[in-house]
C-alpha cells in the first residue's frame, strides 16, 4: 500500500531473485479502501508517491503499477471475493470485512497483472495464509513466496504505520518483539502459559493496550492448547491510536 521502507525492499530483492536474469519485477501500490473500516486511517494513510517512485527506481523495479480507486472499483460494484474460514479469527474479529477487501483487490491485481509469482511478508501472517488459500481455492497459477519479517535494530517490525508513533510510543513499542521472543524461548508448551507470559511482558509498557494475543495452528489459524512445530504466536497491540501487529513461529 505504499510508503515503502526497508521491508518492502526485501520483498523486491526476493522477487528479483525469484524472477531470475530474464524476468521482470513489478510492484503494485494501491491504498485499498475496502481494507479500511469505519473511522479508520484510510484518509490519513501515507501516500508519498514521489518517494515510492524513487524507491522502486533505485531497487531496479521494471514496472510500477499504481492505479486509481476509480480504475480498480466501479462505483456500482457488486462482486467481492470472500474467504470464510481463515479470516474468521484474529484480525478478522477485530477488523470485520478487512480480508474481504484484501482478497478482492489481490484477486483483481492477479487478474490484471498475471504474475508468475507474488511475494508477501510474514509479518502479515494471517493475510499470507488467506492469500495462499485463495490462490488454491480459485486455481490461480501463481506461486506465493513468503519473506520473513524484517525488523529494525531494536526488534520492532518494519511497518508503514510506525511513522504514526510519537517518540514515547515508538520507544515502548519494542516490547512487542521482547514479548514474542520471551514466549517463544521460555520452553513452555501450554498455550495458556505462553499467552500469559506474552501478555505480562507487554503490560510492562504503560502505553500498550492489547487487542489480542493468541497461539494458533499455523495452517488453520485456529487456537491450540499445546505449542508444537506448526504453531505461531500472533498479537495486535495499540499504542495510542496506532495498532501494530506481529508474530513469531514457535520452535
Amino acid at each position: 500500500m505504499g510508503a515503502l521502507h526497508k521491508a518492502h525492499g526485501e520483498l523486491i530483492r526476493v522477487a528479483r531473485e525469484a524472477a531470475g536474469k530474464g524476468g521482470e519485477v513489478l510492484v503494485s501500490i494501491f491504498v485499498n479502501p475496502l481494507q479500511f473500516g469505519p473511522g479508520s486511517d484510510y484518509k490519513r494513510y501515507p501516500r508519498p508517491e514521489k518517494a515510492d517512485e524513487e524507491f522502486c527506481r533505485n531497487a531496479g523495479v521494471e514496472v510500477l503499477f499504481r492505479p486509481s480507486v476509480e480504475e480498480i472499483y466501479s462505483t456500482d460494484r457488486s462482486t467481492f471475493v470472500d474467504e470464510t474460514s481463515l479470516s474468521s479469527t484474529l484480525e478478522g474479529k477485530s477488523r470485520p470485512r478487512h480480508f474481504r477487501g484484501v482478497c478482492t483487490v489481490v484477486a483483481k491485481l492477479f487478474n490484471i497483472l498475471a504474475p508468475d509469482a507474488a511475494v508477501f511478508g510474514e509479518k502479515d501472517f494471517q493475510q499470507l495464509a488467506i492469500v495462499r488459500r485463495m490462490v488454491r481455492d480459485l486455481n490461480f497459477s501463481i506461486d506465493i513466496i513468503a519473506v520473513p519479517t524484517v525488523r529494525e535494530e531494536d526488534g520492532l517490525a518494519f511497518s508503514s504505520r510506525n511513522q504514526y508513533l510519537n517518540p514515547e510510543d515508538r520507544k515502548q513499542a519494542t516490547i512487542l518483539f521482547k514479548a514474542l521472543h520471551a514466549s517463544a524461548n521460555a520452553g513452555k508448551k501450554s498455550a495458556g502459559d505462553i499467552v500469559a507470559l506474552a501478555r505480562n511482558v507487554i503490560n510492562q509498557a504503560p502505553l500498550a493496550r492489547i487487542d489480542y494475543v493468541e497461539l494458533v495452528d499455523a495452517k488453520t489459524l485456529q487456537p491450540i492448547e499445546t505449542a508444537g512445530p506448526n504453531s505461531v504466536l500472533l498479537l495486535a497491540v495499540f499504542f495510542g491510536k496506532t495498532r501494530l501487529i506481529d508474530n513469531i513461529r514457535l520452535p
